[in-house]
């Protein structure tokens, strides 16, 4: 099972975090969270026959409060704004438009 950036060459590590940062910070906009939100994104390749493959998973820590995931069952560089709206409205119960 292979977790984040090991066993990458630099260029894709340097992929991977640009896309990492990308989406940190749609995040912070969609929800609309201060800086002092922690904020992870990771890609996980899972290979349990149970698990959808490829997942990336965003972590929500807000000091003083229970952390947030929120999961997307594609690759990071596969993720698209409507699809990463979506993932949070419908965590957040709220709706996709918002």
């Amino acid at each position: 099972m292979r977790f984040g950036l090991f066993g990458r060459g630099d260029a894709a590590k340097a992929e991977t975090k640009a896309a990492a940062e990308s989406l940190k910070g749609q995040v912070r906009a969609l929800l609309g969270l201060s800086e002092t939100v922690a904020i992870a994104v990771n890609e996980i390749l899972c290979a349990d026959p149970g698990c959808p493959g490829t997942e990336t998973v965003i972590l929500v820590m807000k000091p003083g409060a229970k952390t947030q995931a929120f999961k997307l069952q594609m690759a990071m560089a596969e993720v698209t704004a409507e699809a990463l709206a979506e993932a949070l409205a419908e965590a957040l119960d709220m709706p996709a438009g918002r």
